[in-house]
């Protein structure tokens, strides 16, 4: 045969394979076969040789035109295998867009910055100010200026964070009040301040208990500010928090840093008054510690106490939500399982 009519046929044949070819590797496989070097092309043009020079010119211009074709025809039907497997693909994972997306869960405050926001917008509603400061703090400020002497058992090592003999983790919010009285000008106005934060005491964490938790601690300092002032502020925390119909109640109790001081109760949610286990059968339920500020507490802030007065009160956010929303564990505001945190999302 002809090398011309050889070459002819392998065209022929070659196009005739590639249009049969139904893959990407099917059509790589006959690229390397027909115009690989060891393919059957390349073969036949070693006959060039036994061709008269004058046709040697015509066949190579031939078996070059040859080439060019079958290499158009294999990229052609590249692209054609390529854009059939894009269109497969496209059909088997079609969209219904009339169906309703996936609900995207969305991020909430927690539970306690909840009741921590609450309290912030009552009372700045009410005039106060929110004061920040340290969590590590120095003892003059955490104890000293709160009139809490050296040898008092608030200072002992298993209730406190010491980092050095002087410097702590704060044990409650009171220093902020301390530093706030130090740099408040009373000559223009009273000060009254809420300070939230975190707070540290060396306890074994149990259902009640916790060594890392929240306060939130009020100050009022002005003149003629009196017990019944005190007693009306709680009485707003307690309606706001609660509902209107929780009453409170104000037992004498001790604090250094106040004088006299008191014990607030709120009516028990349980039994709203009449009874229960929850509230061991007195009806109320105790929320938080406050008082008159201690003289000595003033004077140590440079405040004459002979003119000034006021009040202070602390609460626990902590055990606020557990008792408006009746848990039992403490813990379970710390362990980060979205399936008890959600729970809170919509309610008030």
């Amino acid at each position: 045969m002809a090398l011309r009519e050889r070459l002819q046929e392998l065209h022929d044949r070659g196009l005739a394979d590639i249009k049969k070819g139904d893959s990407l590797d099917r059509i790589n496989e006959i690229r390397v076969q027909l115009l690989g070097k060891k393919g059957p092309i390349t073969q036949a043009l070693r006959g060039l040789r036994d061709v008269s020079a004058e046709e040697r010119p015509k066949i190579g211009s031939f078996a070059n035109q040859i080439r060019d074709e079958l290499t158009a025809a294999i990229e052609e039907r590249n692209q054609e295998l390529k854009k059939a497997a894009i269109n497969a693909k496209l059909a088997s994972e079609t969209l219904d867009v009339t169906l309703p997306g996936t609900p995207v869960a969305q991020g909430q405050p927690h539970v306690i910055q909840r009741i921590i926001d609450q309290l912030e917008d009552m009372f700045l509603g009410m005039g106060y100010q929110v004061v920040d400061g340290p969590e590590v703090e120095d003892d003059h400020h955490n104890f000293e200026m709160m009139n809490l002497p050296k040898d008092h058992p608030a200072r002992d090592m298993q209730d406190t964070f010491y980092i050095t003999p002087e410097i702590l983790m704060r044990t409650h919010t009171s220093p902020n009040q301390a530093r706030a009285m130090e740099a408040h000008d009373f000559s223009k106005g009273p000060l009254k301040m809420i300070s939230p934060g975190r707070v540290y005491r060396r306890d074994t964490d149990d259902a009640t208990h916790s060594h890392q938790f929240h306060q939130v601690e009020g100050l009022v300092i002005d003149k003629h500010v009196t017990m019944a002032d005190l007693k009306g502020t709680l009485e707003m925390v307690a309606a706001n928090l609660f509902g209107d119909e929780f009453d409170v109640r104000l037992r004498p109790s001790y604090f250094p840093f106040t004088e006299p001081s008191v014990e607030a109760d709120i009516t028990c949610f349980n039994c709203m008054g009449k009874g229960c286990a929850v509230c061991k059968n007195t009806g109320w339920i105790e929320v938080l510690g406050a008082g008159m500020v201690h003289p000595n507490v003033l004077k140590m802030a440079g405040v004459d106490s002979s003119v000034y007065g006021g009040f202070a009160f602390g609460l626990g956010p902590d055990r606020f939500a557990m008792l408006k929303y009746g848990v039992d564990d403490i813990r379970n505001f710390y362990l980060n399982d979205t399936r008890f945190l959600t729970q809170f999302y919509k309610r008030g």
